[in-house]
């Protein structure tokens, strides 16, 4: 007998969107979507993610593969949420600095708008999540790493939401001779405008690549396997751990496999880099 996960992720590309599509229509909503204006930028686009399960973590047999991806192990996803289809923008981001007083970040020469957001740390994407709720009335956080992972999926089973391997106008990463299809020796050494890849059968952007993703998750050397809400963060029992977040999706700078569903990353809370960003999800009421 198929488990909720297995059978989640065995469908094809189009009962992945209908499952999205039902989703939406139960609570009232586009499948695509936005809150009022924030400040003097349009609330970033949502995208509705359904229920569902999915088995979290990497195969042994994966490239570049880790012991901390692992245990593979089942999780539910027993509500719907919204994540901004993409990660969070500067000009989204500056407009928050603008209305907040917030300290800015260190500049550097990548000034498009359209970039994802760079030079932040953790607490400065909490601080945006927090205005950005108090302004639309909705809660806006990090998502955690289950969620992160769910979403970037989006049905799919393998190392990329585009399958085993990649192109290089699907990925923006480093290259490599592994997880590629063609020859795809370097990317641009930059971040590239949000939406300007192919987004995943959820609408998710640059879930692969482009920058690295704070979550609300704190690291582990190794999944721990037990009951857990998939919105609930993990937190350390060991104190070396307590000060450093799991990042995810890999970046600009990083090996395909570092760019997979599954790769994981420790990075200081407090940390900020050109590769690391952030996007959030929007929790949503209604039906589940």
């Amino acid at each position: 007998m198929q488990s909720a996960a297995t059978a989640a992720q065995a469908g094809s590309v189009d009962g992945v969107i209908e499952r999205q599509r039902d989703a939406a229509d139960r609570l009232g909503l586009d499948v695509f979507f936005r809150d009022p204006p924030a400040g003097d930028e349009p609330a970033p686009e949502l995208a509705v993610i359904p229920e569902g399960g999915f088995w979290m973590g990497s195969r042994a047999s994966e490239h570049q593969a880790r012991s901390f991806e692992q245990p593979r192990h089942e999780v539910h996803v027993e509500r719907p949420f919204a994540m901004t289809r993409g990660t969070i923008r500067r000009c989204e981001y500056f407009a928050f600095l603008e209305a907040s007083g917030h300290r800015r970040p260190r500049p550097y020469t990548w000034n498009d708008p359209e970039f994802p957001m760079y030079n932040v740390s953790a607490t400065d994407a909490e601080a945006y999540a927090a205005w950005l709720s108090e302004l639309t009335g909705a809660r806006y956080r990090l998502p955690t790493e289950a969620e992160w992972e769910y979403a970037a999926r989006a049905g799919t089973d393998t190392m990329f939401c585009f399958g085993d391997r990649i192109r290089r106008q699907e990925v923006n990463c480093a290259g490599g001779l592994h997880c590629t299809r063609g020859l795809f020796l370097c990317g641009p050494g930059k971040p590239v405008a949000v939406g300007s890849l192919p987004a995943n059968p959820w609408g998710l952007y640059e879930v692969h690549g482009n920058v690295q993703e704070f979550t609300q998750d704190q690291w582990s050397e190794r999944y721990l396997v037990g009951p857990r809400s998939v919105s609930q963060p993990h937190r350390s029992v060991d104190p070396r751990n307590k000060h450093l977040r799991a990042v995810r999706g890999g970046s600009w700078f990083d090996s395909p496999g570092a760019c997979r569903s599954a790769s994981r990353a420790p990075r200081q809370a407090n940390e900020f880099d050109l590769n690391l960003g952030f996007r959030l999800v929007r929790e949503l009421e209604g039906p589940a």
